[in-house]
């Protein structure tokens, strides 16, 4: 596994330094190219920085969009992950629709759960019999999770299914997310991080402080890929880039 950090001055710079690697990942790559989304609000700003100024440039429609986690609500809910993409991303890009494999939230949790493992396992080349993503966003919590791999089910890191049924420790929403076992598996996974409140964990996991192994985030090292955390100045302050 080869990691590193890259700190940036602004969320627009850090924004540019994603499009970036996915410009090169996808344009220079044959064929299809699969693309594990996140929810939050980095890859927010993220989509409409790819909107607006690579709505040319990548090779759209090289990627089929999958996401690593979702909420079980349905599509048009104010919670819902592909509802995001579709409104700062999807909407403004051409894209084929048969390229858009969203998670069915509005479906029975367990069997959307078995539903969306197959159509991941149908359309994502696996690597020693688990699913490989060319490349997987994921966000990071204050309380270390990623996707939606909390503290207390942080056992969904070593999962041997393709995606399971998680809960909002507080609020108790369930989600679907993509288990650690097939986030480790990724060519390339990148963290997209902003903000002053994330620095404290980030220090935390990156530099395997007391109690990083409860957290999920800790566990994330791709097998073979590479991981990248794309830093703002606030999150990144005092760390080390690398």
């Amino acid at each position: 596994m080869s990691s590193k950090i890259v700190i940036s001055d602004s969320v627009e710079e850090l924004a540019g330094n994603f499009a970036s690697i996915l410009l090169h990942d996808v344009n220079n790559g044959r064929g299809l190219f699969n693309l594990a989304l996140s929810g939050g609000s980095t890859p927010k700003v993220v989509f409409d920085f790819l909107a607006l100024d690579y709505k040319t440039k990548i090779e759209w429609n090289k990627i089929r969009f999958f996401w690593g986690d979702e909420r079980c609500v349905p599509p048009d809910h104010p919670d819902s992950n592909y509802l995001m993409t579709y409104k700062h991303l999807f909407s403004k890009i051409v894209i084929p629709e048969k390229n858009v494999f969203r998670i069915k939230g509005e479906n029975e949790t367990e069997l959307e759960t078995l539903r969306y493992s197959e159509v991941i396992l149908k359309n994502v080349p696996s690597v020693n019999d688990i699913p490989s993503f060319d490349l997987i966003m994921l966000g990071l919590g204050e309380d270390g999770h990623t996707a939606s791999i909390f503290p207390d089910s942080i056992n969904l890191i070593n999962s041997k299914r393709i995606c399971e049924v998680s809960q909002h420790p507080v609020f108790s929403q369930k989600r679907i997310t993509l288990s650690g076992t097939v986030i480790n598996n990724s060519k390339k996974v990148v963290f997209l991080i902003t903000g002053k409140n994330k620095n404290k964990i980030i220090d935390i996991i990156v530099n395997r402080k007391e109690g990083f192994e409860k957290l999920p985030a800790s566990h994330i090292n791709p097998v073979k890929g590479e991981l990248i955390w794309l830093l703002d100045k606030e999150s990144g302050e005092g760390l080390s880039t690398f």
